[in-house]
């Protein structure tokens, strides 16, 4: 018996993912538990896995297609077993606002129609409802990227169910246009708008290569739209201040050269994360305005003691939190932070990982990096920046000694603090730090 592979629930609020990649293609064999897709929403990047083993029947959702929770994505099943053409009867799950073209139909008094493979097309533009805003045939994530670029979302054709439009559309659209432009001399008047007719065809989005080519256009990731739309809202919200120490690491290094082989012993790789984690931990319960939100009606103090800790990776950058940071001892907190940053790098984050952070910190250091002044994590009130750790040279009562040193960089929102309780903040923190036993 055939088993349906559906479009899962990626969290709380979310409603709908992109189908960034295929795993597996139709025939191919797959093992239970084995990666099948990779799925995209607009907070995380996740694999999903396969429920049974078997052959990949049937896959009806493409590449770059963003579906409600629950759309039937492929068919898995053994040699023999036959998988429907079409997913559109295979009884996949909606959200009862996320109305289909089907559905749609069916509801006499909201008047839609649904449009014949022949006339799904009009002169290079999806055939939909005149009285439906051509705003609802796009995702969430379609809408915002129109908006970011001026798209009339009327003028991308939408190769999704019923004539929606795709991630995958619109990313065409804007790159078949920057290429009109660019290939166009500069106009002395504005250039009128191309009929549909008279619209080219759209291409397929290139895929990005290892090494551009100096010149041409490389096409924006889901991730990088949103690291980008998050640090310019960051930097228009937020007055950024920067206030920076020198931290001596001697007693953590001594701490924790004692300790490794224990620690790997009960399953934890320790680093200085999680020293650097449960330092902000105790430095937030003793500063309580550091751990909040700016609104209108005045500064929100959050209760529990969220930490993200930015972790890169090969396109990007993303937050994982460690929920109740404050809770746990040093060796939990090692193991949160090596489970974290390993399903970070693997695609495995859930969505609700990656939210309900209260403060962040950034250790741009593992990269070589001295000085860095970090962007904040909005709506959180500041993120915590560790340089590298080196030896250096520091006079110490009057004599010179040798110590692994780091920069240690503080961003606040100034809304909420002022430099003497940043200054407060970053000086506890460096205190646990030295005064490690």
């Amino acid at each position: 018996m055939a088993t349906r592979v559906v479009m899962p629930e990626m969290g709380e609020g979310v409603i709908e993912g992109t189908v960034a990649r295929w795993l597996k293609r139709e025939g191919e064999q797959i093992e239970e538990f084995e990666p099948i897709l990779e799925i995209e929403t607009d907070k995380v990047t996740t694999e999903a896995t396969a429920e049974v083993s078997g052959t990949i029947l049937k896959i009806y959702v493409e590449e770059g297609e963003t579906v409600p929770v629950g759309t039937l994505l492929a068919y898995i099943g053994e040699e023999g077993d036959v998988a429907p053409e079409t997913g559109d009867d295979a009884g996949a799950e909606r959200e009862e606002e996320l109305v289909t073209v089907e559905e749609a139909e069916a509801e006499p008094a909201q008047a839609h129609r649904e449009s014949s493979p022949g006339d799904r097309h009009n002169g290079g533009a999806a055939a939909r409802d005149e009285e439906l805003p051509f705003a609802d045939w796009a995702s969430p994530v379609v809408r915002r990227i129109a908006e970011e670029h001026g798209v009339d979302l009327s003028q991308v054709e939408g190769t999704g169910r019923g004539g929606r439009t795709t991630k995958k559309d619109i990313l065409a659209y804007l790159e078949h246009r920057e290429a009109r432009e660019e290939a166009a001399p500069a106009p002395a008047a504005p250039r009128p708008m191309l009929s549909p007719a008279a619209r080219p065809a759209v291409k397929e989005p290139r895929q990005p290569v290892p090494a551009p080519v100096p010149g041409e256009v490389v096409p924006l990731t889901g991730m990088r739209r949103i690291i980008a739309e998050h640090m310019v809202r960051s930097k228009q919200t937020s007055p950024h201040v920067t206030t920076v120490f020198e931290v001596d690491f001697q007693a953590v290094t001594a701490h924790r050269r004692a300790h490794k082989e224990q620690y790997a012993r009960d399953g934890a790789r320790l680093t200085f994360t999680p020293y650097i984690v449960a330092a902000v931990a105790q430095a937030l319960k003793e500063h309580p305005m550091v751990n909040s939100t700016w609104s209108d009606e005045g500064i929100v103090l959050k209760r529990d003691i969220n930490i993200g800790m930015a972790t890169a990776l090969e396109d990007g950058l993303i937050v994982p939190v460690i929920k109740n940071a404050d809770h746990y001892n040093l060796l939990g907190l090692a193991r949160q932070v090596n489970d974290l940053a390993e399903r970070a790098r693997n695609n495995r984050l859930k969505p609700e990982e990656v939210q309900g952070g209260t403060f962040s910190i950034t250790n741009h250091g593992v990269s070589g990096s001295l000085f860095a002044t970090p962007i904040i994590n909005q709506p959180q009130c500041g993120i915590l920046g560790i340089g590298k750790i080196e030896k250096r040279v520091k006079v110490i009562d009057d004599a010179i000694a040798i110590r692994p040193l780091a920069y240690v960089s503080f961003t606040f929102d100034h809304r909420i603090l002022d430099g003497a309780l940043a200054d407060y903040f970053v000086g506890t923190f460096k205190e646990i730090i030295e005064g490690w036993e």
